[in-house]
C-alpha cells in the first residue's frame, strides 16, 4: 500500500460513541481524575479539535473539560484506566496498565472514524503503583513537538490535543526539581495496546479475546470480513506496523521506549518519553539513557517492532492457529523494506516505480547519509526540490551514485513556498527542544514554541502539496 499521509482535519459535529464499554468491565477500571489547584491552558490543537466537533468550546469550558475532567456529553462518565500487561525491554510485566491516564471520551471524526480521548498526568488509578500519577510540563512540551513533528513528517501519531498546567510543582529524581506539572490530553484513532492482548492470553479468557478482535477489526479495519478474524487482524496489524517504524526510519526519529504496551494495534505512534530526532545518520543512536545494550537504537527498531508483533502472535494463539500467524511474521522484513521505500520516495516527492525499481536509490541513499557530512533534515530538504542541490558535500563520492540515481526520476510534487526556501530545514533536535523549554521554564515565554509548531505544520503542508 503506498504511503497516504494524513489529510488536513475538517469538520464535524460533536458525535460520541462510547463503543469500549461493550467490552465490559474487564477492559479497564472506572477513575476520577486528580483535582488540580491552578488550572492554565497551555496548548490547544486548533487543528484537530474541529475534527471531533470540538472546536466551539470556549477558554473556560475547555478547562473544564480536559483541566478538570467534567465528561463530554453523553460520553464516558466516570473515564476509564485501561488494563494491558506488556513486554519492557523484553521482560514480561504483568503489574502494569494506565498508571497516570485513562481513557477520557470517545468520538466520531469527520470521517465516521472512531477516536479516542485519553490523558497523561491525570492522577492515580489501580495501575499507578508508586509512582504519582502526574506529567512534568517539560515531558507535555516536549510530547506536543514530537507529535506535530512525525504528523508533518507523514508519521501517524497521536495528536497532542490539549496541555493544561497544573499549578502543582513536582519532584523527579531525573530532572531539575522540583519543576511545574501538567495534564495532558491525546487524541488517537485507538488506546488498544499488544499489552491489551496480552493480558487478555495472560488470563485464557477466549470470550474477551474474541471481543476484542471482532471490536479492533469493526472500529478500525472496516468490520470483520473472514472467517479468521484473529488471523485478519494480525496481518493489518502487521501491516501498519511496518508503515510505522518506516516513518520513524525516513524521519531520522528514535523512540526510545518500543515495548508492547507502548504499540497500538492501529500503529499509530504514542507515549513519547525518551525520544529523539537525529542530526544525522547515527545507526547505533540511543535515545534512552537507560537502554544501556541499545535494545531500541535507531537501526534496530524495525527488529523491535518484529518482535513486538511475534508476542501479539502469541497472544492471538489463545483463539487461533500459528502457522498463519507465522506466515505473516516471516513477511514483515519485506513489507518493512516496502513501507520504508515509499516513505522516502513520499519525502523526497518523487514517483514510484515500485519496490524493485525504487530499491536502489534507497539504498544509495543510506550509504550517503552514512558519510553523515550533511543532516537528514538538510538533506530531504535539498534533495526534495527540482534543482540539483548546491552543497558541497553533494559533490562528494558518497553521493555519487545517488546522484547519478535520482537525476531520471520523475517529480511529483510542488515545491513553491517558504519551507524550500528558508535559510536552514525544519528540525527538531535536542538543543532546539531544549531551547524552547529554557524559555518557558525561565520567562514563561510560550512564543518559541507557537513559532516552531507554526513552522512544522508549514513544513507538513509543503510536504502534502500536490
Amino acid at each position: 500500500m503506498p504511503h497516504k499521509p494524513q489529510a488536513e482535519p475538517v469538520n464535524a459535529p460533536y458525535q460520541a460513541d462510547v463503543r469500549i464499554t461493550s467490552l465490559g468491565s474487564k477492559i479497564g477500571d472506572p477513575v476520577q481524575a486528580a483535582s488540580f489547584p491552578d488550572p492554565k491552558l497551555r496548548f490547544r490543537n486548533d487543528r484537530w479539535d474541529k475534527s471531533v466537533g470540538l472546536e466551539t468550546l470556549t477558554r473556560d469550558q475547555w478547562i473544564d473539560h480536559f483541566g478538570k475532567f467534567r465528561s463530554l456529553p453523553e460520553n464516558l462518565d466516570p473515564p476509564l484506566a485501561l488494563r494491558y500487561h506488556g513486554h519492557q525491554f523484553r521482560n514480561y510485566n504483568p503489574e502494569i496498565g494506565d498508571g497516570r491516564g485513562f481513557l477520557f471520551a470517545q468520538l466520531r471524526d469527520a470521517e465516521g472514524r472512531l477516536m479516542d480521548l485519553g490523558t497523561k498526568g491525570s492522577g492515580t488509578t489501580p495501575w499507578s503503583r508508586t509512582g504519582d500519577g502526574r506529567l512534568t510540563l517539560k515531558g507535555g512540551v516536549r510530547e506536543i513537538l514530537a507529535t506535530e513533528m512525525l504528523e508533518a513528517l507523514g508519521v501517524d501519531t497521536s495528536k497532542t490535543f490539549s496541555l493544561v498546567e497544573t499549578g502543582e510543582e513536582l519532584w523527579r529524581s531525573d530532572e531539575p526539581s522540583p519543576t511545574r506539572s501538567a495534564v495532558m490530553t491525546r487524541l488517537s484513532h485507538s488506546h488498544i495496546r499488544y499489552g491489551t492482548f496480552q493480558r487478555i492470553a495472560f488470563e485464557r479468557n477466549e470470550e474477551l479475546m474474541h471481543d476484542l478482535v471482532a471490536y479492533c477489526l469493526t472500529q478500525f479495519y472496516g468490520g470483520v470480513k473472514t472467517d479468521k478474524p484473529a488471523e485478519e487482524l494480525f496481518g493489518h496489524a502487521a501491516a501498519s506496523a511496518a508503515r510505522l517504524v518506516a516513518g520513524y526510519m525516513t524521519s531520522g526519529f528514535v523512540h526510545g521506549v518500543l515495548n508492547t504496551d507502548n504499540i497500538n494495534i492501529t500503529g499509530e505512534s504514542f507515549d513519547y518519553g525518551p525520544w529523539r530526532f537525529m542530526p544525522r545518520w547515527e545507526p547505533g543512536f540511543t535515545a534512552a539513557y537507560f537502554d544501556h545494550e541499545g535494545l531500541y537504537c535507531f537501526a534496530r527498531q524495525p527488529e523491535a517492532l518484529h518482535w513486538n508483533l511475534a508476542q501479539l502472535a502469541s497472544a492471538l494463539r489463545l483463539i487461533c492457529d500459528s502457522d498463519p500467524l507465522v506466515a505473516i511474521l516471516e513477511r514483515f522484513p519485506r513489507a518493512y523494506g516496502e513501507a520504508f521505500t515509499q516513505h522516502v520516495f513520499w519525502r523526497l516527492g518523487l514517483e514510484s516505480r515500485g519496490f524493485d525499481n525504487d530499491k536502489p536509490l534507497v539504498v544509495a541513499m543510506e550509504n550517503a547519509l552514512s558519510a553523515k557530512s550533511v543532516t537528514i533534515d538538510q538533506f530531504f530538504r535539498d534533495w526534495g526540490q527540482d534543482d540539483i542541490p548546491a552543497h558541497e558535500a553533494y559533490s562528494d563520492e558518497p553521493f555519487a551514485e545517488f546522484r547519478e540515481l535520482i537525476a531520471s526520476q520523475e517529480r511529483i510534487r510542488p515545491t513553491t513556498g517558504s519551507y524550500w526556501t528558508d535559510a536552514e530545514p525544519c528540525s527538531m533536535h535536542i538543543e532546539e527542544v531544549e531551547a524552547i523549554w529554557d524559555a518557558i521554564a525561565q520567562d514563561d515565554d510560550w512564543g518559541p514554541l507557537n513559532r516552531k509548531v507554526a513552522a512544522i505544520r508549514n513544513m507538513g503542508a509543503a510536504l502534502r502539496a500536490r
